[in-house]
């Protein structure tokens, strides 16, 4: 991301980023692998190894806060925002722009990002740590409280996952919706890194809370802590019993305290409320194969892999997959077949061109490279000016 707040585009009602401040993270913003723990999509990669019976690790129960507390503003927080933000800016443009770097700039909260870190308001602030979903409610309740309008926004589709242990964890991704008059905009952390064919769609708190208790319930789930899991399960579902993944987790969840019949009714469940839902397709395959019904675990595995062979990340993958094992021709297939799928996806051009480049294919790398830079912006167009340039002063 740049460096310094500003914004990007000037049409009325369309969605426009809002630049987090650079100096905020390492990596131009969230890490592709770090983002899987925005929203987790918990798949029982593993059922037989999975604990059948509640964990106890001695620890006290901890309690799951209300959606009021859940966001609200700890009097020192807000005591912050209205002498360093409201008393400082009218309610307009700047004062948004003075929000965001309040946030994340080291004199304002300094807020740094930590992948695990699906917090409330009161604890982002207290710990000063945030990934996206955290930042997110962060977001949404300062501006509230500077009487800006703002709402969550999620985006079904990403390439982001990750594993621990025999866990593996798939997710989609929140970010924070403003409206000033007639202008809307988008304050997201990820934006740089984020890869998705979606555009952002606005959801009602109800949804931010089931996305937040699902969240925490994954991280319990993880640690093998099922009883707490349990309860924030059922607050997730008690949010919003339309949201898939609060369904998926639940499945795991009862796969995990040894009930497979209703684990069934909870994948199936969230298939019937998102029928290319990748974690339910994976782990009603699982559970099958489990039971030896080999047959209908195959259903849902060839369901998954359609799904899979008509969506351009799966192919990214499977190129970044074949580089690394110095395999440039089929990398090349791969970035194709992505490209084929989808060619707005700057970093599908540019893994091609390093793919030919270890061809020898030196004339069609410039193509790739200058098609990534077309259609990248900012900082990242600069870089890919800076290969083409080294690239043109390379080739005869």
């Amino acid at each position: 991301m740049s460096t310094g707040t500003g914004v990007v585009g000037d049409a009325p009602l369309s969605q426009r980023s809002i630049r987090i401040p650079a100096t905020a993270y390492t990596v131009d913003g969230c890490h592709a692998q770090e983002e899987a723990a925005m929203i987790a999509w918990l798949l029982a990669a593993a059922l037989a190894a999975s604990p059948a019976t509640p964990v106890d690790h001695g620890m006290p129960s901890p309690t799951v806060p209300s959606p009021e507390q859940v966001m609200e503003l700890p009097p020192p927080l807000a005591q912050a925002l209205q002498t360093q933000v409201i008393d400082r800016t009218p309610r307009s443009m700047a004062r948004l722009e003075r929000l965001v770097a309040f946030m994340y700039e080291p004199d304002g909260l300094g807020i740094q990002y930590r992948h695990d870190a699906n917090h409330t308001v009161g604890e982002t602030w207290s710990t000063r740590e945030a990934n996206c979903l955290s930042f997110t409610l962060l977001t949404i309740a300062l501006a509230r409280a500077a009487g800006i309008e703002a709402y969550g926004q999620e985006i079904a589709r990403t390439l982001a996952w990750y594993a621990e242990g025999d866990t593996l964890y798939f997710s989609n991704h929140v970010n924070a919706g403003i409206r000033i008059g007639r202008h809307e905009y988008t304050v997201d952390v990820g934006s740089d890194s984020l890869m998705t064919l979606d555009t952002p769609q606005r959801v009602d708190d109800r949804r931010l809370m089931a996305v937040y208790y699902s969240n925490r319930a994954a991280d319990l789930l993880g640690r093998g802590a099922t009883v707490d899991a349990a309860r924030y399960i059922d607050a997730a579902l008690a949010a919003d019993g339309g949201y898939a993944t609060a369904w998926n987790n639940a499945g795991v969840l009862r796969v995990r305290s040894a009930q497979p019949d209703a684990a069934e009714q909870a994948f199936t469940h969230a298939l019937e409320l998102d029928k290319a839902h990748d974690g339910a397709l994976m782990n009603l395959a699982s559970l099958y194969t489990a039971r030896g019904d080999d047959a209908r675990a195959a259903r849902y595995r060839d369901r998954l892999e359609r799904l899979r062979l008509r969506n351009p990340y799966h192919h990214f993958m499977q190129a970044v997959d074949a580089e690394r094992r110095d395999d440039h021709a089929a990398a090349a297939r791969q970035y194709r077949r992505a490209i084929s799928l989808y060619d707005g996806e700057h970093r599908f051009h540019s893994g091609l061109a390093r793919a030919l480049l270890h061809l020898g294919d030196a004339r069609g790398a410039g193509r790739e490279l200058q098609r990534a830079h077309d259609l990248s912006n900012g900082d990242m167009q600069a870089r890919y000016q800076s290969k083409l340039d080294r690239l043109r002063r390379a080739t005869p």
